[in-house]
C-alpha cells in the first residue's frame, strides 16, 4: 500500500456512536433511532456503533466504552443520545469528558444538543450540566428516602403486602412465543435457550398458565 494512502487512512476522522442501556429489559433500538436521525440532520455518517447493557455506575475502563475511548484519536467524534449514557455521577462523567478533550476529540449529544470539544467553553458547559445531573439524581434519591420515611411513620407497610402475589413475571411478555414453540413441538430445553431462562423458571411459567 502506498505511503500516501496509509497516511490518508491514518488521518481519517472517525465518527463513533455509543449506546448504553442499564438492563436487558431496556432496548438499544430507541437510542439507535435517535442517533441515526441526528446523524442525518447533521449530514454526518457514523462509522462504527458500540452498544452494551451495563450499569452506568461501572467504571468506563470495565465497559466497552473504555475500549472505545482508548481507540479514539485526535479529530474523532463520539455521538451519544444524552450525557447520562457516559456515567451516573459527576466525577465519572467529568473524567470521561476530560479524557476526550485531552485527546482533542469531540462529543455530541442528541437530546441536550451539546457539542463539546477541547476549549474552555466546553469545559465550563460540561461541568455545569454534569453538576446539574448529579444534583438531579441526589434530589430524586432524597425524595424517595423521604417518601419511604413518611410512609413508615404513617404506619404503612413498605413493599408488597404480606401474602400478596406478584402479578408480573419474567416470561409474561414472551408467553405467545412460548405457546407457539410448544405447538410446534419444541422441547423445553430449546424454549429455555430461545427465551434465555432457566428450566425451573419455564416450568413455573407453564404451571401458572396451565400448560
Amino acid at each position: 500500500m502506498p505511503f500516501g494512502l496509509i497516511a490518508i487512512i491514518l488521518a481519517a476522522k472517525m465518527i463513533y456512536a455509543y449506546i448504553r442501556v442499564s438492563t436487558d429489559k431496556q432496548t438499544v433500538e430507541n437510542q439507535r433511532f435517535e442517533l441515526r436521525k441526528f446523524a442525518a440532520e447533521r449530514g454526518i455518517a457514523i462509522d462504527k456503533w458500540v452498544s452494551e447493557t451495563v450499569s452506568g455506575t461501572k467504571a468506563a475502563k470495565d465497559r466497552k466504552l473504555g475500549g472505545l475511548l482508548r481507540k479514539m484519536r485526535k479529530g474523532d467524534t463520539l455521538v451519544i443520545s444524552e450525557i447520562s449514557r457516559l456515567g451516573r455521577n459527576l466525577m465519572q462523567i467529568m473524567g470521561i469528558l476530560n479524557l476526550c478533550m485531552g485527546k482533542e476529540t469531540k462529543v455530541l449529544t442528541v437530546k441536550e444538543r451539546y457539542e463539546l470539544g477541547n476549549n474552555i467553553n466546553s469545559q465550563i458547559l460540561a461541568f455545569a450540566f454534569g453538576l446539574s445531573a448529579q444534583i438531579e439524581r441526589d434530589l430524586i434519591s432524597q425524595r424517595t428516602k423521604e417518601g419511604l420515611a413518611r410512609r413508615k411513620a404513617e404506619g404503612k407497610r413498605l413493599g408488597r403486602e404480606k401474602g400478596q402475589r406478584n402479578t408480573h413475571y419474567k416470561l409474561d411478555k414472551k408467553a405467545a412465543l412460548i405457546r407457539q414453540m410448544l405447538a410446534d413441538g419444541k422441547s423445553k430445553a430449546a424454549i429455555c435457550r430461545r427465551v434465555k431462562c432457566s428450566y425451573v423458571t419455564l416450568t413455573r411459567h407453564l404451571e401458572r398458565r396451565g400448560q
